[in-house]
C-alpha cells in the first residue's frame, strides 16, 4: 500500500547517527543521501522506504500527534535489540518490549521516540499457530538427536560395492 515514509527532523547527520544502528537491528540500511537534506533507509537502493529528511518548507520539524511508523521486525528478540539500540543512541521509552493485548492477541511490539520526538516502533505478530509449529519443530528436533542413555546408538552398516 505505501511506497515510503518521511519524518522530518532538524539535523539530518545527527539523526542519522541515531538511525544508522537503530535500523540495523530490524535489517535496514542507508540506501540513499541526498546530504545535509536527507537520507533514505531500506534493504535495497531501489527501495528507500524510510526517510529522515529537513523539512521541505525549511521550518522547524514538528512530530505529529497521533502518527507513528512501525517497522516489522522478524522475532521478539529484534524487537527488544531495537528498543535497546535507540534507548543507548539517545532515544527514550515509549513502551518496554512486550505483548500488546489492547491491539490484538497475537501483537508484540516496543516503542520509543527518537531525537527529534517522533513516535517509532518495532512490532510483530505472533499466532497462536506458529508459536506452536515451531515449539514442534523444536521437539522433533531434539527426539531426533536425542539417544536414551541406556541405550548406545547402533552403527550404521558399510555397503559393499
Amino acid at each position: 500500500m505505501l511506497h515510503h515514509v518521511s519524518v522530518g527532523v532538524h539535523n539530518v547527520e545527527r539523526a542519522a547517527r541515531f538511525y544508522d544502528p537503530v535500523l540495523k537491528t530490524l535489517g535496514y540500511r542507508r540506501v540513499m543521501e541526498f546530504l545535509p537534506h536527507a537520507i533514505g533507509y531500506g534493504e535495497s537502493r531501489e527501495r528507500p522506504e524510510f526517510w529522515i529528511q529537513l523539512p521541505h518548507n525549511q521550518q522547524p520539524p514538528t512530530s505529529g500527534n497521533g502518527a507513528h511508523v512501525a517497522f516489522l521486525a522478524k522475532s521478539r528478540q529484534v524487537v527488544g535489540k531495537f528498543h535497546e539500540a535507540a534507548l543507548k543512541q539517545g532515544g527514550s521509552n515509549n513502551g518496554e518490549p512486550g505483548p500488546r493485548p489492547d491491539y490484538g492477541p497475537s501483537y508484540y511490539g516496543a516503542f520509543i521516540y527518537d531525537l527529534d520526538g517522533n513516535k517509532i516502533e518495532a512490532m510483530l505478530t505472533v499466532t497462536v499457530k506458529r508459536v506452536a509449529k515451531q515449539a514442534a519443530k523444536k521437539r522433533g528436533s531434539s527426539k531426533r538427536n536425542a539417544t536414551p542413555a541406556n541405550k548406545p546408538r547402533k552403527a550404521k552398516k558399510k555397503s559393499r560395492r
